[in-house]
């Protein structure tokens, strides 16, 4: 049986926050849990904000803007831009320094610490994933994987569902390929995104209003390590970009 548990009563995370200690404080950990943070503490834990009354817009980020919205704003998401691929008006569909195609390139306006605050995507989240797991590992010993969520949009359907943009500790795919299906069939292309799945399992219990930044997901039985960077598909497959 897979059980899914908040990690409630966790005060507001700020620069310098041990997470792997907030974790193993909220929860009895096991070996084999998957535990889940939300990327919003995690760099809100690294210091991945930026204050709006630093920036100074560029002249693309002022045409972007319009009237109606921030220049200093879209000037942040061009900073984490590795380049845009989509633009209507201040709504930006971007590949991110890290690789991912998200909206805004992952710079987020809501949850900040104060007004006039934007929170980025850490800057390498497989690496953050990594170094709490070892740091539950050295507290506790128990040998857990751990999850970065973080909410995607996705093409052609309304609505977010979280996703994993870091991973340790567990296979980020699960490899069909080679196996076969109910009637004998040989399974040819099928890779299963379980840490995405798991990131969006988790969030049915967190929410971005709720003031649950982690979850820790039991009952799997997952074998291997992998990264949220196995996930992004490789640009000669992709057929939209």
């Amino acid at each position: 049986m897979i059980q899914i548990l908040p990690l409630e009563g966790v005060a507001e995370v700020t620069l310098g926050t041990d997470l792997a200690a907030v974790v193993t404080d909220r929860c009895e950990l096991e070996n084999g849990d998957v535990v889940v943070l939300a990327q919003k503490a995690v760099s809100k834990a690294e210091g991945r904000i930026v204050r709006l009354t630093d920036v100074e817009p560029s002249a693309f980020a002022r045409q972007l803007a319009g009237d109606d919205g921030d220049a200093r704003h879209l000037e942040v998401i061009l900073r984490e831009s590795k380049r845009v691929l989509r633009a209507r008006q201040s709504f930006v569909i971007a590949e991110t320094r890290q690789g991912f195609i998200c909206a805004s390139a992952g710079v987020d306006a809501s949850n900040t610490p104060e007004e006039g605050t934007l929170v980025l995507l850490p800057d390498d989240a497989d690496a953050s994933a990594a170094r709490i797991r070892e740091g539950i590992r050295a507290l506790t010993g128990r040998d857990v994987g751990v999850v970065i969520s973080d909410s995607f949009g996705r093409p052609w359907r309304q609505g977010t569902i979280d996703v994993a943009i870091g991973v340790a500790g567990i296979p980020a795919l699960l490899d069909l390929r080679g196996t076969k299906d109910a009637r004998g069939h040989e399974l040819r292309s099928t890779q299963i995104a379980v840490a995405d799945e798991i990131a969006s399992a988790a969030e049915l219990v967190m929410g971005k209003a709720n003031g649950i930044p982690g979850a820790v997901v039991r009952g799997l039985r997952l074998e291997g390590d992998g990264t949220a960077a196995d996930i992004r598909i490789p640009e000669d497959r992709d057929l939209f970009r």
